[in-house]
């Protein structure tokens, strides 16, 4: 029979992983900023097994993920700044103040006044925490790192809670047409200016972005779904391609537009 392990167990196994005299000389020689990019790896493999419904083997991935929290409060305690425990008693207190209908006298009862309060509870957090409370901004502790269109995305909801928002997705819809006639305006201009026509081709996205998120849907997961459509339609093209004799970079414009038509 396997043994059974216990988060105490992980706990143990990281700290000799770190051991200064019997630890691993790769882990030995891992900070913070080492690891954070192989963090972000972790967690990007997570949303690929669920996104391919490989549902056991999220069992793994999820495991994976929990062994850089362990590391993370490993390095935590050796530089005395915090421990695991202290982890899991900040996470336990953050939960039960942000779900005051759960584990307090307030009283919500839908999914949007759950969200409203959650928000709400954030943004009083963020303004208590910063080091100079008259310098607070709305968007404050929004991660640089975070892919550009989940960024944009949470720049928009945050200056949306403060109310900076559009009223109707059709006022942001016209957003974008706006932004398409001055990207098309400087892709045109006789001398092209590409500092200005990067800075329009960033407008453009940003309102589409908005668009999405005023449609209730998330910008990366849709873009990602689009990449996994287009990727998926293009492989079959190749194949009509390959049946017709030809690879696709010497098939003629009208021979591709056909095959794509086909695969649609």
């Amino acid at each position: 029979m396997k043994e059974k392990y216990t988060v105490n167990d992980l706990r143990h196994i990281v700290e000799k992983l770190r051991n200064p005299d019997t630890g691993c000389p790769w882990n030995l020689q891992q900070s913070f900023a080492s690891i954070a990019k192989f963090t972000l790896e972790e967690a990007y493999e997570v949303v690929d097994t669920i996104e391919n419904n490989d549902l056991k083997g999220l069992e793994g991935e999820v495991g994976d993920l929990l062994y850089h929290v362990l590391y993370y409060s490993q390095l935590g305690q050796e530089e005395a700044l915090f421990s695991f425990d202290d982890v899991i008693q900040q996470l336990a207190e953050k939960l039960i103040q942000r779900h005051p209908h759960i584990f307090g006298e307030i009283k919500l009862q839908s999914e949007s006044e759950v969200i409203a309060a959650w928000q709400k509870q954030k943004s009083k957090e963020r303004f208590e925490n910063h080091k100079k409370p008259a310098q607070h901004s709305a968007l404050d502790n929004i991660p640089n790192v975070f892919p550009a269109l989940v960024r944009a995305a949470k720049i928009q909801q945050r200056a949306a809670d403060v109310n900076f928002d559009f009223e109707h997705y059709k006022q942001a819809l016209s957003k974008v047409y706006e932004e398409v006639d001055e990207v098309v305006a400087e892709a045109d201009a006789v001398a092209i200016d590409q500092a200005k026509l990067e800075e329009e081709l960033g407008d453009l996205l940003f309102s589409v972005v908005n668009v999405t998120r005023h449609l209730k849907h998330d910008p990366e997961q849709a873009l990602r779904k689009a990449n996994e459509k287009f990727e998926k339609r293009f492989r079959q093209v190749e194949v009509l391609a390959l049946q017709n004799g030809k690879i696709l970079s010497d098939c003629s414009v009208g021979e591709m537009e056909s095959f794509w038509q086909k695969v649609k």
